[in-house]
């Protein structure tokens, strides 16, 4: 089957021609059981292309299953993968196959590859290479013969540098690569994208299609897109159902579009993988931790040096605050004398967190009756908020796993 004629079959809009050659990879892999790891923003699309592979491979008659290893709780996700036998832990009444199990002899896609434990990682592993697994709790080896595809927004080569995905699996994963462009790479396939969208949800609504004139056509293209097709699809219903005049302008474009003008008072720089939305004093407050973090690898590192002896902490008593408009500048002497460390980690507390600091006038301090809990619970309200309510979406602005926000909404009792 050749690229357009796949296209027509899987409702893929687009003529880019790195989606074009993406889509011609993956019709080229499927005759092979070779493992294929698709790569690719947010929203992409890539779940299509798990389709395509299996529906053009000999495994078509076989079973197909997709499976989100976000979305899993890591308590049970081996269970759900590799199944478990009876008694094996508590709520176990039954024996229960896994996803390996059942989809011997067809497909099996596991989107959001990058958020599983690395206990996982290592039975993965194990299925990769000779196709063996034991159920949790079992100690029987089983065979499976299954293809898999998986995929994922994590820059796995960066992960691997901090521990949290292992290398062998990544090699074994990578074995066909396919990278799936982002919506802003793709700027010619924009006003495509959003006429197929506004033709289909006016046909499901049975309403007249919106247009755009040509200055919001031209802002529609230029906009980053950071959700890529979903959230062009999305903004494209919204305003299909909120406006009544058919004919879409720029100015009530615009109003859909999040705004992500910079403001031009002095602000902290984010680092790539802060949230979305974060505040200059939530910034603040990442950073001193950020800071605390370093000084405590730092001491570490001067222990073992010193035969493994502890250094004696010094700490700098700050002078006065110097205030600059909105602008809190402190400047540190050495000259100063030294402060105990219970008086610096009064400034400074010791349980570490992502989240909030609150700048009162002049001085920068931690208020005595909010709790870090009460300030991550805030912001993960704020962000849930923001996202209406997807929490893949705000997981990823909190730059924490679905699993661990599902863990935490569960924990602060938040009612969405």
């Amino acid at each position: 089957m050749d690229v357009q004629a796949i296209k027509r079959t899987f409702g893929i809009i687009g003529t880019n021609p790195e989606l074009d050659r993406a889509i011609g990879i993956a019709a080229q892999v499927a005759a092979t059981d070779l493992t294929v790891l698709i790569m690719g923003e947010s929203g992409t699309g890539k779940d299509v292309f798990p389709k395509i592979i299996h529906q053009n491979s000999a495994r078509k008659h076989g079973q197909y299953f997709a499976v989100n290893c976000g979305a899993i709780p890591e308590g049970t996700i081996d269970s759900e993968l590799f199944g478990h036998e009876k008694g094996s832990f508590t709520g176990a009444v039954n024996e229960r196959k896994g996803y390996f199990e059942i989809a011997d002899k067809g497909t099996l896609f596991l989107d959001e590859v990058g958020e599983l434990p690395l206990s996982t990682q290592a039975r993965l592993l194990r299925v990769l290479e000779n196709g063996e697994f034991i159920r949790v709790g079992g100690n029987k080896v089983m065979k499976t013969d299954v293809r898999i595809v998986a995929a994922t927004n994590v820059d796995l080569p960066v992960a691997i540098e901090r521990g949290r995905f292992r290398e062998d699996l990544y090699y074994r994963l990578n074995t066909i690569p396919i990278h799936i462009p982002a919506l802003r790479e793709r700027k010619a396939d924009i006003p495509l994208l959003f006429r197929k969208f506004a033709a289909d949800f006016a046909e499901r609504n049975h309403i007249p299609p919106i247009t755009l004139s040509d200055d919001a056509m031209q802002m529609l293209v230029n906009y980053r897109w950071d959700g890529n097709v979903r959230q062009l699809k999305n903004v494209t219903e919204q305003i299909s159902i909120m406006e009544t005049d058919r004919h879409i302008t720029a100015e009530t474009l615009a109003k859909y579009l999040p705004n992500r003008v910079p403001s031009a008072l002095p602000v902290l720089l984010p680092r790539e993988d802060t949230p979305e939305g974060m505040s200059e004093r939530d910034l603040l407050y990442r950073v001193l931790f950020d800071m605390k973090k370093d000084i405590a690898e730092l001491r570490a590192q001067v222990n073992n040096m010193n035969g493994g002896r502890p250094m004696e902490p010094t700490y700098v008593q700050p002078n006065p605050v110097t205030q600059i408009g909105d602008t809190v500048v402190t400047r540190v002497s050495h000259d100063e004398p030294q402060v105990s460390e219970q008086e610096y980690t009064e400034f400074i507390p010791a349980e570490e967190t992502h989240f909030g600091v609150v700048s009162t006038g002049s001085t920068t301090q931690m208020p005595e009756t909010l709790s870090l809990e009460h300030h991550e619970k805030e912001m993960i309200i704020k962000a849930l908020e923001a996202h209406r309510g997807k929490r893949k979406d705000a997981a990823k602005a909190l730059g924490i796993s679905e699993r661990t926000l599902y863990r935490k909404i569960n924990e602060y009792g938040i009612d969405l």
